[in-house]
């Protein structure tokens, strides 16, 4: 199968418009994607996104579009025959390495993900089976080892894998049907108490028990909040926080202090995504809470993982599907949480996020971790539909995904719709609340 050409689309959705999405930093954001196809000789596409807020997919569009003349004319054989070259070839390149992280990085792992996808599609299964079903030595040899081996070797990974292989069966069996249980961000920033509160009834409807409250930018509007999240779903249920990096260390103190009460599973991102000797400050400031702390979807790379999980500053290790250099990162990620015992919780939402996260939690949960005891996946509730193959949910649990590879095949009257900029939700569109222009 070769690779003959590709095909870049800037895909955004005003969400903005009823404030989803809303936190402290990021008030009005249009949840968006820079979608690529990788197109072939025998007419499949490999598919991937990277998710972004609104301004900045075009940024990331020209990102994956230059890196793309690096695998037209290529051979799919190759990348089947050895993912980590590709990733060296593209994350080492002698030029484009000086960017380095942020949206280099991400376009890297948009076309990382692609090929990953077209592998999946040519075996005729989802990502999360192809996974599953690789050697533990092939699976090492796919991870760059060069700045992480201070946390976990190759023969420590390799261990932590083949010590799953006799239980994959069983536990390939157990998840089959219903796959990781999944918890939902519904208490957006801008939304008021009667919307969160039909949110939260629906989801517990569908048997859903955990449930997240972004916080940040009042701390007694966010203690009020706490108190009615409490409330709405009871003392049984998990309840986290999230505040999206807003504060500093001294600041994120006198925060949390007021969040005691509330009996709080996690607090998400509370300082900056980066600052490891501020997590490790906050986590020995509150060892006695009932919370531990989360973090990881905006952590760029492998290495702030090593150090976030190797430091004990982080209890929940929260992968993103498209922040880092794709499949051959995350894998090095999962692998280095199972060393630590930090239960992988990966950040959902966006745009068909989720449709990429629930392969990783399936992979985890079967062949590195090999449980479901402890982690959560994110699911939010809203542009599920966007794709020939939405995520679905159940007794508030992912249901296993099916379709081959990402499951990442956008409807095209959704791509149509939302194109940028001559989608037709963009045609009218106020000039100043379109890219950056746009301020909040």
């Amino acid at each position: 199968m070769k690779i003959t050409g590709f095909d870049v689309v800037d895909l955004r959705v005003p969400t903005s418009d009823h404030l989803l999405g809303s936190d402290p930093f990021h008030k009005k954001p249009d949840y968006s994607s820079a979608v690529l196809y990788l197109n072939t000789d025998e007419g499949i596409q490999g598919v991937s996104v990277v998710f972004t807020a609104g301004a900045g997919t075009d940024w990331i569009c020209y990102g994956i579009s230059d890196l793309c003349q690096l695998v037209v004319d290529t051979d799919l054989a190759e990348f089947v025959d050895s993912p980590f070259r590709l990733y060296h070839r593209l994350i080492d390149h002698h030029q484009l390495r000086w960017l380095h992280d942020g949206v280099f990085r991400m376009a890297v792992g948009a076309v990382l993900n692609a090929m990953w996808d077209l592998w999946a599609k040519q075996e005729q299964k989802p990502l999360w089976k192809l996974l599953v079903d690789l050697d533990p030595a092939f699976i090492v040899d796919c991870i760059d080892w060069r700045n992480i081996e201070d946390a976990l070797t190759r023969d420590e990974a390799i261990a932590i894998l083949s010590s799953k292989q006799a239980g994959i069966p069983k536990r390939e069996s157990e998840m089959s049907e219903i796959g990781p249980k999944a918890y939902c961000t519904a208490g957006w920033l801008g939304l008021s108490d009667e919307q969160i509160l039909e949110t939260i009834h629906r989801l517990q409807s569908e048997g859903f028990d955990s449930f997240k409250l972004k916080v940040g930018l009042d701390q007694d509007h966010d203690v009020a909040r706490l108190a009615f999240m409490r409330n709405a779903i009871g003392m049984e249920a998990n309840l986290m926080v999230d505040a999206n990096q807003y504060w500093g260390i001294n600041e994120a103190k006198k925060h949390l202090e007021s969040y005691l009460p509330y009996g709080l599973k996690w607090v998400e991102e509370p300082i900056a995504r980066d600052d490891v000797l501020g997590y490790v400050e906050l986590a020995e400031t509150f060892e006695h809470a009932s919370f531990d702390f989360a973090c990881g979807e905006q952590a760029a790379s492998p290495v702030i993982f090593k150090q976030l999980l190797k430091s004990g500053a982080i209890k929940y290790c929260q992968i993103d599907a498209v922040r880092v250099a794709g499949v051959n990162d995350v894998m090095a990620i999962i692998l280095m949480a199972a060393k630590y015992n930090v239960p992988v919780c990966p950040h959902g939402g966006g745009i068909a996020l989720c449709n990429m996260i629930q392969h990783y939690g399936m992979w985890d949960q079967i062949s590195v971790a090999g449980h479901s005891d402890t982690q959560l996946v994110e699911y939010i509730d809203f542009l599920q539909d966007s794709v020939a193959n939405p995520v679905q949910t159940t007794n508030g649990h992912y249901v296993t995904p099916k379709a081959p590879g990402w499951g990442l095949d956008f409807l095209p009257d959704f791509l149509q719709e939302h194109s940028f900029p001559k989608g037709r939700v963009w045609q009218n569109r106020s000039p100043e609340r379109v890219g950056t222009k746009f301020e909040a």
